[in-house]
């Protein structure tokens, strides 16, 4: 997970590293930029103020040949190179850079020739040597203009590309982290639902499908550690299961004996009896047979729950099977005077044969068990998507809202409905829950579609689908 999650943070975090170091240095150069460009303008403005200054010093001293006023102007002279010095360092651009050097040598000429010169009509030549550098300081304050657009439009250029890249960079990251999210789901989702699916099972006391978790190191070592489990609940099943056979085996001889004598002291076998001890001994019959027929529940359920250890696949029809469940419940149809409604696709399945059998087996003989007499008894099976569907139902009067969460529990048999006289065992309906389970597939109660009863199945255990239909009815 530390390392999807890597994946996924490093190239944004590399992003936006690049994208901070491009924004920096852009802000670094604008800032350059304007301090150039401000700089730039200061001593432009600040070598025309020179000049005519230097202008000004000179007229004056031409006229009032005041010495002082010499000294003004070498003061002034001086400014004039410090300013020039200062462009000289901002503006290095090659024709720039003539302009200054040519500034510089009239600069000098003029200093040495004020210098070497007597006021007089001998200035009006350094005058006009002064309107020169005039016009030089023009050419620079101009060159100077055309570095910093330059410079701007270079600028401009650094930050399209950059926008440019970050944007290619943008538009690769986002398929990529995409990519790198859906591996990760994959990688780390499969295992958990594997994980998600094996604790349910184990929940619902499914202990046939063994658990494999493939996937990142430590959900593996969690699957190989929740098949542990299954394996151990599994052991522990198998044993319960063997210590009731056992049990059962056991109860069954001195009950048989209690049955036994039960029964001769009711033939009068040791003399008659009166009424008293006649009520007393068929209260011992009475409780024998039930105790009988719990243990027989017993033998029954430990028989199912060994048979529920695995699926023993293999192809077959469903229709010659659905058939044979018909023939074996022929006898309780006719006795009850109840209607079978059938309907069954000619469906290839893969399945465990003999778990198929007893679903359909116990489903029908409940449903035949708890119909009114005259009622109908339905029976459907087809194929819906990739799945078998079983439909079954009866016109009793179904199963009550507060009973429905227990019917699949062992042993829990509820109220009987009203005319019902057979009690059931409380175990069909669990059996047919693990084999269901084992299959895959999901049983639940359905409402409105029959009048009584009505549970369906759905099993992933279609092969071959073919064509035919059939409809079958038993009176």
């Amino acid at each position: 997970m530390l390392l999807g999650l890597a994946l996924i943070a490093g190239p944004l975090l590399v992003a936006v590293v690049d994208a901070a170091v491009q924004i920096r240095s852009l802000a670094k150069a604008s800032e350059e930029l304007v301090d150039e460009g401000v700089k730039s303008a200061r001593w432009s403005q600040s070598l025309f103020a020179d000049i005519n200054s230097l202008r000004r010093t000179v007229s004056l001293y031409q006229v009032l040949a005041d010495p002082k006023l010499l000294k003004t102007f070498r003061d002034t002279d001086q400014r004039l190179a410090t300013t020039r010095s200062e462009l000289a360092k901002l503006l290095t651009e090659e024709p720039t850079r003539q302009s200054l050097e040519d500034f510089k040598a009239l600069h000098n000429g003029i200093s040495s020739a004020v210098s070497a010169t007597t006021p007089g009509p001998a200035f009006d030549a350094i005058l006009t040597r002064i309107d020169r550098l005039n016009d030089l300081a023009n050419s620079i304050a101009a060159s100077g203009n055309r570095q910093i657009d330059a410079r701007l439009e270079e600028m401009q250029r650094q930050t399209s590309s950059t926008q440019k890249r970050l944007f290619w960079q943008s538009a690769l990251l986002a398929p990529l982290t995409l990519i790198a999210i859906l591996a990760l789901t994959l990688s780390i989702g499969r295992p958990l639902r594997a994980i998600d699916r094996a604790i349910s099972e184990l929940g619902r006391g499914t202990f046939s499908r063994s658990i494999e978790v493939a996937g990142p190191r430590d959900l593996e070592r969690l699957g190989a550690q929740l098949e542990w489990l299954r394996l151990r609940l599994l052991d522990l099943a198998q044993e319960r299961n063997r210590f009731l056979r056992h049990m059962s085996h056991e109860l069954k001889t001195p009950l048989a004996n209690i049955r036994e004598g039960a029964e001769l002291l009711m033939d009068g076998a040791v003399g008659p009896l009166d009424n008293a001890q006649r009520e007393v001994v068929a209260i011992l019959r009475d409780n024998g047979i039930k105790l009988h027929r719990l243990i027989e529940n017993l033998l029954s359920f430990s028989a199912w729950q060994k048979e529920s250890v695995g699926l023993d696949l293999s192809e077959f029809r469903l229709r010659p099977l659905v058939k044979q469940v018909l023939e074996s419940q022929q006898l309780t149809v006719v006795s009850q005077r109840v209607r079978l409604e059938v309907k069954v696709d000619d469906l290839m399945l893969r399945a465990d044969r003999g778990k198929v059998r007893l679903i359909i087996e116990n489903l029908l003989s409940n449903a035949i068990k708890y119909s009114p007499k005259g009622g109908t008894v339905y029976l459907h099976a087809a194929k819906q998507d990739t799945q078998l569907v079983i439909d079954v139902a009866d016109a009793g009067s179904g199963i009550p809202s507060e009973e429905r969460a227990r019917v699949f529990e062992a042993f829990y048999t509820g109220r009987p409905p009203a005319g019902v006289q057979v009690k059931g065992t409380g175990i069909g309906l669990s059996v047919v829950l693990e084999f269901v389970n084992a299959h895959g597939g999901t049983i639940e109660i359905v409402d409105g579609e029959y009048p009584g009863a009505h549970f369906r199945i759905r099993m992933p255990v279609l092969s071959i689908t073919h064509p035919a239909r059939t409809q079958a009815h038993a009176a």
